[in-house]
């Protein structure tokens, strides 16, 4: 029996990094890549052992000026999760206490429906209103998506919080609001985090939205990867580069929350 306990932890063992070469091997080339000129990255030789440069990295933030699409991508990410939260939390909070199962619905079929769907509407409503190439019309595109997130994570995250917290409060003498903004949402550190982040992503990375409704202004990240790709031919070194770039801020913020989500439970369990 030990022998086999032994020879299965084994193969797990080995299992899990099988995956996780798997699935890093990818991250890796494009990092390795964007420290390589045009040809070394053609060749098949010394994929690992090279001789490295920083021109792609010069190149895309001095001839590409990607600092300017990193804060369009970064005020439209921001904004669009603020917006999402501002609306889905009490939206959740209503639809997990006052069981309204119909909202709740309505919302996962906004959810469900494809967002190319509301492209034209989209374009058709911005142009009248003339907001193409604003923030304004990429924050509200991309709370479209990341609205439905917050209120989907956070609708089962307040059901299982226990009223009698919420019932304390009402007999101190708080009002429901003030139990929402004081003691609902204090607790709930956990849920916020999970929905704002998968929010973040999505608008970080959302390229269909801000094809049509971005312009020369308001460009994002997503967009300006095509700088790097013309008929003739495709410049490998400045995409990595510009994938690197894109990728990075996604990573540290997934780590950043992941540690703070286990914190925000870990508190949760000590309190109840």
């Amino acid at each position: 029996m030990i022998g086999k306990s032994r020879i299965g932890n084994l193969f797990l063992t080995l299992l899990t990094w099988f995956v996780i070469i798997l699935f890093s091997f990818p991250f890796v080339w494009m990092v390795l890549a964007s420290f390589k000129n045009q040809a070394q990255i053609m060749s098949t030789h010394n994929i690992f052992w090279f001789k490295p440069t920083g021109d792609n990295y010069v190149q895309v933030f001095g001839q590409y000026a990607f600092l300017k699409f990193i804060w369009n991508s970064l005020v439209v990410a921001v904004g669009s999760t603020i917006g999402a939260l501002i609306l889905g939390l009490p939206a959740a909070y209503a639809i997990a206490r006052y069981q309204l199962h119909r909202l709740g619905s309505i919302v996962l079929i906004a959810r469900i429906i494809p967002g190319i769907t509301f492209l034209i509407p989209w374009f058709i409503l911005f142009s009248n209103l003339r907001l193409v190439d604003t923030y304004t019309a990429l924050i509200l595109s991309h709370m479209l998506v990341g609205l439905p997130f917050v209120i989907w994570i956070m609708i089962s995250y307040f059901e299982s919080l226990p009223q009698e917290i919420e019932e304390s409060g009402l007999i101190d003498g708080s009002s429901k609001l003030g139990v929402f903004l004081r003691i609902v949402l204090p607790i709930s550190g956990a849920g916020i985090v999970s929905s704002s982040l998968l929010s973040l992503i999505f608008s970080w990375n959302n390229f269909m939205f801000s094809l049509i409704l971005a312009g020369d202004k308001t460009k994002t990240l997503p967009l300006a990867v095509f700088n790097f790709l013309s008929y003739a031919e495709v410049n490998w070194g400045g995409l990595m580069a510009a994938s690197c770039i894109i990728t990075l801020p996604v990573l540290l913020i997934a780590l950043i929350a992941q540690r703070y989500i286990t914190g925000g439970l870990a508190a949760g369990a000590v309190k109840g």
